[in-house]
C-alpha cells in the first residue's frame, strides 16, 4: 500500500553518485533546503573515475572541500600520469615505459588558484562531499529509489520507494543526476543522440592487494597491463593496496559478465601482477562499456537532467565527471536565485542555453581523442600539430576554457580565440570564466566567493560607488584584462555576465538594470 503525504520541498535531487552529492552541497551552499534520493545504501565504494579536472577543482575550493579532497588525493607528484609495462612485477623490476604525469606549462598554473597533489578516486570524493552535507544536516535518503514522476505548472510530483514503504513527495523542481540509464529522463520521453556504445564490453574490478613490494615505490594514475594472459588497465586508488583493474569481457566470443565470478577476477589479477600467490581481496565487480551520447534536452519544465543524465562522455580525457560538475554548478545558483525570489523563473531556462552546447563540444572532444590517445597525451611539436590537424583542443581549454551563450549573458562571445592556449582563451570576455589572478593574497575567484561581484580596474571610483548603490561586492584589480576605468559583472559561478570598457553616464542605474536583465526579473507595470 502506498502512503501518501505533501511536504513542500524546493528541490529533490535524484541520484547520490558524485554530481548529485555535490548538486546537493552546492544547493546547501547557496542556502536551498534539497533532498537527495540514491537507490544504494550509501555513496558507492566502487570508482568509476578518478580524474578530477581544475574546474571541479575550483567548485571543491568554493564549496571549502579542496584541502579534503587533496588529502584524500593520491600524491603523484613526481611520479608517472601512465605506465605500460607487461605486469606490475616486470614494471616494478624497471621494465616499463612511463609518462610523466602532465607537468602544466607557466601560463596554466597561473590560470587557476589551487590543484590537486594527484588522482582522487570516486569513492574517496564522494565520502569527503558525503561527510560534508552530513555535517551539514543535509537529507539524504539512501536506500530510496525514484518509482513515478509528474508535473504540472507549480510543482512535480514523485513517487518513492523507500526502506520501508512507498511514499510521495511535493517537489519545487527535479534535479535528475541518476546516471546514464537515468528512469527520470526515461519517464520524461527525452531521448539521446550520438555514438551509442563504443568499443568491448568490461570489467571493472575493484580489489585490495598490497602491490608496494612489487612496485618498489613507483607511483603511477594508471598502467597499461600487456600480458596475454590478462591484458588490462589497472588505475590507482590510494596508490598502495587498493586499485581497480579493467579487462575486457569478450561477449562476441560468448563471455558473460557475470562469467566474472570473484574467484574469476582473483585469478585476473593475479595474472596481471605475475604473483601467482598474491593476497587478493576483490571487493565488487560491475561491468561497463565506454559510451558517448547526448541528452535530446538538459530540461523539461521542472526537471533538469545532470551528469551521466545529460550526456555519457568516452573515458579518454576525464571530462565525463568533471562535465557532470559544472552542470551542478551552472543549475545550483540559479535554482537558489529562483528559489529565494531574487530571480524570474525565465533564469532557469538559461541551464539548457549554457550547457548543452558546452556539453556537446566536451563529447566531440572526447571521441576526437578515442581513434589515437597520443592525441590526448602526446607533448611536444610532434603531438601539437597533430592535434591541430585532427581538431583537438587542448585538455585545459576544454575543462576552463569554454564560454556560454544564453540571456544570463550581456554581449556573449562564444567564439574561442584560442582552443590551444588556455590563457589566451580566458581573456575576460563576457561568458567565459573570470580570470584568476592574485588580488592581495586572495585569487579573484575567492573574491566572487559565489554571489554577484563586482570587478573594477584600477581607476574603476566610480564604479565602486556604483557597485555600493546596488548592493554589489566590489574589489579593485589591476590586469590586462580589465581596463582601468572598466568593470567585470560576475555570476556566482564565476561567469562573467557583463563587461564595460569604460565608464559610463549611470553606472548605477547601468548595473541594476544589467542585473534586471540577466536575472529575469518581472518588469513592473507602471499603474494609469
Amino acid at each position: 500500500m502506498t502512503e501518501t503525504a505533501y511536504p513542500e520541498v524546493a528541490v529533490l535531487v535524484a541520484g547520490g553518485g558524485s554530481v548529485g552529492l555535490l548538486t546537493a552541497a552546492l544547493l546547501a551552499h547557496h542556502g536551498v533546503p534539497a533532498v537527495l534520493v540514491e537507490r544504494r545504501s550509501g555513496p558507492s565504494v566502487h570508482p568509476r573515475a578518478t580524474g578530477i579536472g581544475p574546474r571541479t577543482v575550483e567548485v571543491l575550493r568554493e564549496l571549502g572541500l579542496d584541502t579534503a579532497v587533496d588529502a584524500a588525493a593520491v600524491d603523484l607528484r613526481g611520479g608517472a600520469g601512465k605506465a605500460v609495462a607487461r605486469t606490475v612485477v616486470e614494471m616494478g623490476a624497471g621494465d616499463v615505459t612511463t609518462m610523466p604525469m602532465p607537468a602544466p606549462s607557466a601560463d596554466e598554473l597561473d590560470t587557476t588558484p589551487f590543484r590537486l597533489r594527484g588522482v582522487c578516486a570516486q569513492d574517496r570524493l564522494d565520502a569527503v562531499v558525503a561527510a560534508d552535507l552530513a555535517r551539514r544536516g543535509a537529507d539524504l535518503r539512501w536506500s530510496t529509489r525514484l518509482v513515478g514522476i509528474s508535473q504540472d505548472a507549480e510543482g512535480v510530483d514523485v513517487e518513492l520507494a523507500g526502506p520501508h514503504s512507498r511514499y510521495s513527495l511535493r517537489c519545487a523542481r527535479v534535479v535528475a543526476a541518476d546516471g546514464t540509464h537515468s528512469a527520470v529522463r526515461t519517464a520524461l520521453g527525452v531521448g539521446t543522440s550520438g555514438a551509442g556504445d563504443l568499443g568491448k564490453s568490461m570489467i571493472n574490478i575493484l580489489f585490495r592487494a598490497d602491490l608496494r613490494p612489487h612496485l618498489r615505490g613507483m607511483s603511477f594514475a594508471t598502467c597499461t597491463i600487456t600480458t596475454p594472459d590478462a591484458p588490462g588497465l589497472l588505475a590507482t586508488v590510494d596508490g598502495e593496496t587498493n586499485w581497480v583493474f579493467h579487462v575486457a569481457c569478450d561477449v562476441d566470443g560468448g563471455e558473460r559478465p557475470e562469467d566474472f565470478t570473484h574467484e574469476r577476477c582473483a585469478a585476473v589479477v593475479r595474472a596481471a601482477v605475475g604473483d601467482p600467490d598474491l593476497d587478493v581481496e576483490v571487493r565488487s565487480v560491475l561491468p561497463w562499456r565506454p559510451r558517448s551520447c547526448l541528452a535530446d534536452r538538459f530540461a523539461v519544465g521542472r526537471v533538469f537532467l545532470v551528469g551521466d543524465a545529460a550526456h555519457t562522455v568516452s573515458p579518454l580525457g576525464a571530462f565525463g565527471l568533471n562535465t557532470g560538475v559544472a552542470d551542478a554548478h551552472n543549475l545550483a545558483w540559479k535554482l537558489a536565485a529562483v528559489h529565494k525570489g531574487e530571480a524570474g523563473a525565465g533564469l532557469l531556462g538559461t541551464y539548457a542555453q549554457e550547457r548543452e552546447p558546452v556539453a556537446a563540444a566536451t563529447l566531440d572532444q572526447a571521441m576526437r581523442r578515442l581513434a589515437d590517445p597520443q592525441l590526448h597525451w602526446g607533448q611536444g611539436p610532434e603531438a601539437d600539430a597533430a592535434r591541430a590537424a585532427a581538431g583537438v583542443w587542448a585538455a585545459p581549454v576544454v575543462h576552463l576554457g569554454q564560454r556560454y551563450d544564453s540571456a544570463a549573458v550581456v554581449d556573449p562571445r562564444p567564439e574561442l580565440p584560442s582552443t590551444v592556449d588556455l590563457a589566451v582563451a580566458l581573456d575576460g570576455s563576457p561568458g567565459s570564466r573570470v580570470p584568476h589572478t592574485w588580488v592581495d593574497g586572495v585569487s579573484t575567484l575567492d573574491l566572487v566567493a559565489s554571489r554577484w561581484t563586482l570587478l573594477v580596474g584600477p581607476a574603476g571610483e566610480q564604479w565602486l560607488a556604483a557597485a555600493a548603490d546596488v548592493g554589489l561586492p566590489a574589489h579593485r584589480v589591476r590586469a590586462p584584462w580589465l581596463p582601468d576605468d572598466g568593470a567585470l559583472l560576475v555570476r556566482p559561478d564565476a561567469i562573467i555576465a557583463m563587461r564595460a570598457t569604460a565608464p559610463v553616464l549611470d553606472p548605477a542605474r547601468f548595473l541594476a538594470d544589467i542585473l534586471h536583465q540577466v536575472l529575469a526579473r518581472r518588469v513592473a507595470v507602471p499603474s494609469t
